[in-house]
């Protein structure tokens, strides 16, 4: 086995490289470092999934998807913002679409019956509480506003930086805050109605 190298006195050895570094390396083709990519952003992704979708099951769902969604795109990530804002991209839609299809095939079954005494949590979670209120709240300001609906999920949801999140986006910084500002004063009411 080789020896490890030596340091500097007080130096730091790393005992993986950056999550950047891994981005890097992965999206210009290096299959090794997408594997440790990866391996290194799973448990963040269902973490963030699970800011989006209560249940856990379904956060895990979306986190697989977002994984695989990041396997297939890596190449297509430039360097030009950090992984995490592209990441962060990648995450709110994949657990945006997973909310659209418990949606959908919630009110694709039956109604329940006196027989059904267990709930189940793959379709409880599309009415299970404040996080869904705000998937709702998303969905129409999507329809309604469009443009608005980025800048409340940088913001608000992934918790970027306003300069992070603007360049993300390529809109000016006033923009984005302008934005982000209308997007806010659209929801508060759609949230404020929810039971």
């Amino acid at each position: 086995m080789p020896a490890a190298p030596t340091m500097a006195r007080g130096a730091v050895v790393p005992d993986r490289p950056p999550t950047e570094d891994l981005a890097r390396r992965a999206a210009d083709g290096d299959r090794a470092a997408l594997d440790a990519l990866l391996a290194e952003i799973r448990p963040e992704v269902v973490r963030r999934c699970g800011r989006f979708l209560p249940c856990r099951e379904d956060a895990e769902e979306a986190a697989q998807d977002v994984l695989l969604q990041v396997a297939r795109r890596i190449g297509t990530f430039e360097g030009r913002s950090r992984f995490g804002t592209w990441l962060y991209t990648v995450v709110a839609n994949c657990c945006r679409q997973k909310y659209r299809e418990l949606r959908r095939r919630s009110a694709e079954q039956p109604a329940p019956t006196l027989d059904d005494l267990r709930a189940d949590p793959r379709t409880t979670s599309v009415i299970a509480g404040s996080r869904i209120d705000l998937l709702e709240a998303l969905e129409r300001l999507e329809r309604e506003h469009p443009l608005l609906v980025e800048p409340l999920v940088y913001r608000d949801i992934c918790r970027l930086e306003y300069a992070e999140a603007a360049d993300r986006l390529g809109i000016a910084l006033g923009t984005f805050k302008s934005r982000l500002h209308e997007a806010r004063r659209q929801v508060r009411p759609w949230l404020a109605e929810s039971p």
